[in-house]
């Protein structure tokens, strides 16, 4: 971890630098904020930012409730073969490659694909290549990933749930209160601290989308709605002009704002629930 996580951190330096590999980072010009500026003043600044804020919050609104529900279904089911079966079935897609999940989307969402055609004989699309239509771009991108990820999540909640003490459920019953007012008086508080957790350290990754799922499956088509941050980085600065300095910059920017976030989420949820993921100093 510290190899990897803090040991390139030096590198930073670059984000301040007219970097250029023959001088590397020790001997670079440096330039200050300049790059900071020169992305700021640049005609594709605000609309990285609208698609990176865009899929982030989309995420956070379908995607982080989803395990959390799956995890409260399979609670409720008593036979525990089938629970093992739906566990199992879930789990399955997190193991698939990225590459063989955009290769089955780019089957699927085909103009003659599975999907596409199912969609189009209800007449909800057209009948052509859906990933090619920027509107359905990001819609494409969120779903997928819940197919992908949502049975892998529910893992820390399913773990959560069995440290709730089955005498508060038996108390409920006596009270009177029926299976959906057991969850939401017994379950849901029981793992609310992991529940706020989990939510702020995705506030800690609104501006990091990852770029691989994206880049195997935008086109320029869908550049519009589909190029974010961390995919602007890659592209300009690996397979364009190679201003290393320049996107080490964006990459800084990205940092900072999620550094901001998480710590505001984290006094946010102290000051709310108690719940937070460090003490203040001196506490």
């Amino acid at each position: 971890y510290a190899l990897f996580q803090y040991g390139p951190m030096y590198g930073v330096i670059m984000a301040f630098q007219d970097y250029n590999i023959r001088d590397g980072i020790w001997g670079s010009e440096f330039v200050g904020l300049e790059n900071f500026t020169k992305f700021f003043q640049s005609s594709q600044c605000w609309r990285l930012i609208r698609n990176t804020l865009s899929i982030s919050i989309q995420s956070i609104i379908f995607s982080f409730p989803a395990p959390l529900i799956l995890a409260l279904l399979l609670n409720e089911i008593k036979s525990n073969k089938f629970k093992r079966v739906v566990q199992t079935v879930t789990y399955l897609p997190h193991f698939i490659s990225v590459v063989v999940v955009c290769g089955m989307l780019h089957q699927f969402l085909a103009r003659d694909g599975f999907i596409t055609s199912m969609l189009s004989a209800i007449g909800l699309v057209e009948n052509k290549n859906l990933l090619g239509i920027k509107e359905l771009f990001q819609p494409i991108f969120i779903f997928s990933g819940i197919w992908q990820e949502v049975g892998w999540g529910s893992i820390i909640y399913l773990a959560a749930l069995t440290g709730i003490d089955e005498q508060l459920y038996e108390a409920a019953m006596i009270d009177g209160a029926n299976r959906w007012k057991r969850i939401l008086h017994v379950t849901l508080p029981g793992i609310a601290p992991t529940i706020i957790m989990m939510l702020i350290l995705r506030m800690g990754s609104v501006m990091s989308v990852g770029y691989e799922k994206i880049i195997l499956l935008y086109n320029p088509q869908t550049y519009e709605t589909a190029d974010v941050l961390s995919t602007y980085i890659y592209r300009y600065g690996l397979g364009g002009s190679f201003d290393y300095g320049y996107t080490t910059a964006i990459g800084v920017f990205s940092s900072v704002i999620n550094l901001i976030l998480i710590v505001a989420a984290n006094q946010i949820s102290r000051k709310v629930s108690e719940t937070s993921l460090w003490e203040e100093v001196g506490k």
